[in-house]
């Protein structure tokens, strides 16, 4: 089973600044161009917890060991859960040599050899999200790397800023939230480990049971759960679900719990309450109790592990280690004289979160109106419980959950107390004011209310979300998808959706849209155009249909030669849409409403891509034929240059309803200006044009100011900031003599003498100076 777990998951490598992926396979982690320094570089993957960030790690140790990587001599591997606790201090030797491995003999050797060649060492740090709290790493540097003391915090620190060990390789897993760039000033290279897909989520789960008589039968009963099938794109959570699957298939059961709060309550009954006394499970609850209360204990401090000798007893430690909810490990010794000391750490998040809600709910000194406080939806500064994301939707599934035999076994509140509590609930949720909310916040609103299944709750959120809902930039998951689906699934409202860059998957995306309520949607392009092609693979014409009139283009920014061939797969799926949509209804005359509607176009590839760009940009425009304002600057330096200029010109007669063209900072000259005056009369709604900080000299200025007077829907020309002369100014001056329909030309130009420009304008009051 746990070969399960190693079921191959996709690296996605991002580009912050532009948000391009790209699928690497794992034997390019280490790749990276080549740099003239030999300083030590910074590689960081980033995942949510569960994602199977530590099973990725093994796998690079493990591909080391075969052979993999060799430009690595040493590889270290560090769990920064047992290397952080506050009290432990350790110097670079102890870490490398006594905490990870002791070699048998010759460790001073051994550690030299590492000082003096620190590029054939790979630190791995896994699990940075116990050190996420420290904002300001302190300035380090070891004198003595083999003597010298330091906290982990201060190790990192002195490995990051360069002071120590410089020229390794550092390599960082981490939770996405996690503040991981506050202490470095380079990371060289990021990646993202995305999830199963629902094609993986089955491999999965056929592997789980794959010597077992119920494989058909699991997979059938856990698809059918589309919310537990759902956070199956975790592979914990996985493994979670195919464990409560089995024990229900071996029990005679049919059906799976309907929630998340339902399946860990029943895991952990599963767990520890078969096959026991009474009195067992008397001392098995109360051990339950004392480890909700320490897992809330640590969990407020961002922490998962704690010395063992700090459990307050032995049948507690027993507890927690026999049933799996505890993991030992050993501490380094500062010398043999010194005892051995030993620590625990929750063996998995979801486990730590679920106990602390248990906790909030057990603990007696708690007030039921403090609990809400514990959902923090109304905060708009740092969640204060984010670490624990989770524990807010089990506390909300276990307010609605006491009439579980199992969980009042554990409490010894009544059944008044235990509506009282649901009710303190009920009235914090109607007192919100949903449409304030931010989108992360009304996504864990969403989840905690899908958790209570309260249908009086799940109708209220329903009836007052906004009608548009913009999640733009927010990462969509499978669960995240499931819950927003259901809930606007309830709502007699029409929405409209904003899910640019969200990674929401195809199969969400189709679930979304295909909801007759979303009046409208915007996604990325690519994401939607792959969803297209896969419904007119399946022939799924109504529904092809439905979206392309849901879809909104406008406006649109192309940022990256990715979103320009995204926008010609557009105009190309619209070639194929009138086929399929002749087929589906004998129309010949179809044109999907996102290209017919976009008005306005932003252009923002920048200098290294913006020719390239806009020639292949130019083949398509005249697809869009309400086309009113096409920006070639959008505050970005694109340098189409004379060429671009040219290639565009080509193409202005079919650009019918432009009427602001946006050309500043383009690095045009004579020769440009020259083509674009010769095809400027040929668009016959233009009223603004931007030639602001180009090249043009006074060629330039004469070439439009031949064509002024036949541009009769001119209003603005802009062609301050080039290189004209007084000679070319008083060219357009005259010029405008001839154009009454022109309100206004701003030629401010250093190289105009500033008596020439003010009686200009004095000849002429639309000159702008």
């Amino acid at each position: 089973k746990n070969s399960a777990k190693a079921v191959e998951k996709e690296l996605v490598t991002c580009s912050l600044r532009e948000k391009e992926k790209i699928d690497i396979d794992r034997s390019q982690i280490f790749q990276m161009p080549q740099r003239k320094d030999l300083e030590t570089k910074v590689i960081v993957v980033l995942g949510k917890a569960g994602m199977g960030k530590s099973i990725l790690v093994q796998k690079i140790c493990q591909d080391w060991s075969n052979g993999q990587f060799s430009q690595f001599e040493f590889v270290f591997w560090f769990d920064c859960e047992q290397i952080s606790l506050p009290e432990k201090r350790y110097s670079l030797k102890e870490l490398l040599l006594e905490f990870f491995v002791k070699p048998q003999e010759g460790s001073k050797e051994i550690f030299e050899y590492i000082l003096q060649n620190p590029a054939k060492v790979l630190l791995v740090f896994d699990g940075f999200k116990g050190l996420h709290d420290h904002e300001n790493f302190p300035r380090c540097s070891a004198s003595q790397p083999e003597k010298d003391l330091f906290s982990i915090k201060e190790l990192l620190s002195g490995l990051i800023q360069k002071k120590i060990l410089n020229g390794c390789t550092l390599f960082f897993t981490a939770r996405p939230k996690d503040k991981l760039y506050q202490c470095m000033s380079k990371v060289d290279k990021t990646m993202e480990i995305a999830g199963f897909s629902p094609q993986q989520r089955e491999l999965y789960i056929t592997k789980y049971f794959e010597d077992s008589p119920y494989c058909d039968s699991a997979l059938k009963l856990i698809k059918g759960c589309e919310y537990l099938f759902s956070h199956c794109y975790s592979p914990v959570m996985c493994r979670f679900v195919c464990f409560l699957c089995e024990t229900v298939l071996e029990m005679g059961g049919k059906s799976l719990p309907s929630t998340l709060t339902e399946v860990f309550l029943k895991f952990f009954q599963q767990k520890i309450m078969l096959m026991q006394t009474d009195v067992k499970n008397t001392q098995n609850q109360e051990s339950l109790t004392t480890l909700a209360r320490i897992a809330w204990c640590l969990g407020e401090k961002h922490q998962s592990a704690m010395k063992s000798d700090l459990l307050p007893s032995k049948e507690v430690k027993e507890f927690a280690l026999k049933y799996g909810f505890f993991l030992p490990f050993a501490f380094t010794r500062h010398s043999d004289s010194e005892e051995e000391e030993f620590g625990s750490t929750f063996s998995d998040f979801v486990i730590q979160n679920f106990l602390c809600a248990l906790h909030l709910l057990l603990a007696e000194e708690l007030k039921d109106k403090n609990l809400t406080k514990y959902l923090s939806f109304l905060s708009k500064k740092k969640k204060p419980y984010n670490w624990l994301d989770l524990m807010p939707r089990f506390l909300a599934g276990l307010m609605f959950l006491q009439d579980d035999p199992y969980f009042c076994s554990l409490s010894n509140e009544d059944a008044k107390q235990s509506t009282k509590k649901q009710k303190t609930l009920l009235k914090y949720i109607r007192r919100l004011q949903i449409n304030t909310l931010c989108p992360e916040r009304l996504l864990e609103l969403l989840h905690c209310v899908y958790e209570t299944q309260n249908n009086y709750l799940l109708q209220h959120v329903a009836l007052r979300l906004e009608p548009d809902l913009s999640f733009l930039g927010i990462v969509l998951t499978p669960p995240d998808v499931h819950v927003l689906h259901s809930i606007l699934k309830r709502s007699r409202k029409e929405f409209s959706l904003d899910l640019r860059n969200s990674s929401i998957d195809m199969e969400g995306l189709k679930a979304l849209v295909s909801l007759r309520n979303v009046a409208l949607f915007r996604a990325s392009l690519s994401d939607t155009v792959r969803l297209w092609k896969s419904l007119e693979q399946t022939k799924d014409y109504e529904l092809l249909k439905a979206s392309t009139e849901k879809f909104v283009l406008d406006p649109f920014k192309a940022k990256t030669m990715k979103d320009i061939s995204d926008l010609s797969d557009l105009v190309e799926m619209q070639e194929k849409m009138m086929n399929c949509v002749q087929e589906a209804s004998g129309c010949t005359n179809y044109e999907i409403p996102a290209i017919r509607n976009l008005r306005k176009l932003e252009f923002a590839l920048g200098p290294a891509c913006g020719l390239q760009g806009l020639l292949k940009l130019v083949k398509i425009l005249a697809a869009f034929p309400s086309l009113q304002h096409l920006d070639l600057d959008a505050l970005s330096e694109n340098g189409i240059g004379d060429e671009g200029a040219k290639s565009l010109s080509e193409v202005f007669p079919t650009l019918t309803s432009l009427e602001t063209l946006n050309l500043s900072q383009n690095k045009i000259t004579d020769l440009g200006a020259e083509n674009l005056a010769t095809a400027l009369p040929s668009l016959p709604s233009l009223k603004t044009l931007s030639l602001y900080n180009n090249n043009i000299c006074d060629f330039g200025a004469e070439n439009l100011a031949k064509v002024l007077p036949a541009m009769t829907s001119l209003r603005v020309l802009d062609v301050q900031y080039n290189k004209i002369t007084g000679v070319g100014a008083q060219q357009l001056t005259d010029s405008l003599r001839k154009c009454p329909h022109i309100k206004n030309l701003v030629m401010w130009n250093p190289t105009i003498p500033y008596g020439v420009l003010e009686h200009l304008q004095q000849l002429d009051s639309r000159i702008s100076v």
